[in-house]
């Protein structure tokens, strides 16, 4: 409430909110933050509430521009296309969007995921010989939350001995197969972050 709507918004745009023009190179579903809401609204918006709405692809942009100290990335779907021999025809090269924060920002975030992994809600993700860093989240779902939450992690990993981070995940399970207060972004999704980073850091 003290940052404002304007402040608010405007970062949320910074990281790809609000953006219908997003392609992969289909279109992506637009993540949104609402634009005119009172200080209540505001608040709950903040936290991801009220009329928040995110979808995976967003929140991995948005873990990505943290491990890529502060440049949001375009996202592509297709890494390369090879011939029948698997030779590669043509490769698709990272594109730079805009700066989302600045690269203080980006390491003091860095730092605070990797205490979520390291000694947080996220232990569940941690990688021996990688750097993890996380973020928990358990979604409500449902008029008046009635549904079964959604269990979120967002996560980066690092090689030790890399130069920079090698992959950004958005894991969110929508049916976890546990009771209801045992549902966690800690618990039922950091597991499957893991395997995919693992796999991407070839581990």
């Amino acid at each position: 409430m003290d940052v404002g709507l304007d402040g608010m918004a405007d970062t949320a745009e910074k990281f790809g909110f609000n953006d219908d023009s997003l392609m992969i190179p289909s279109r992506v579903a637009e993540s949104t933050f609402d634009t005119d809401m009172n200080d209540a609204q505001l608040a709950l918006s903040s936290i991801g509430q009220y009329n928040t709405a995110a979808t995976p692809l967003q929140m991995a942009m948005v873990a990505a521009a943290v491990a890529n100290d502060g440049d949001l990335r375009r996202p592509y779907l297709v890494d390369r296309l090879t011939d029948a021999r698997g030779h590669t025809l043509t490769h698709t090269r990272p594109r730079r969007l805009h700066r989302a924060m600045s690269e203080d920002t980006a390491h003091q975030l860095r730092a605070l995921m990797t205490d979520v992994v390291t000694k947080g809600t996220g232990t569940k993700a941690a990688i021996p010989g990688a750097t993890v860093g996380g973020k928990t989240g358990t979604a409500q779902h449902g008029v008046g939350n009635s549904g079964t939450p959604y269990a979120w992690f967002v996560s980066w990993a690092q090689a030790d001995g890399a130069e920079e981070p090698a992959v950004a995940v958005a894991v969110v399970v929508e049916d976890a197969a546990a009771r209801r207060a045992d549902i966690s972004g800690g618990g039922s999704a950091a597991p499957l972050a893991r395997q995919v980073m693992r796999a991407a850091l070839d581990r």
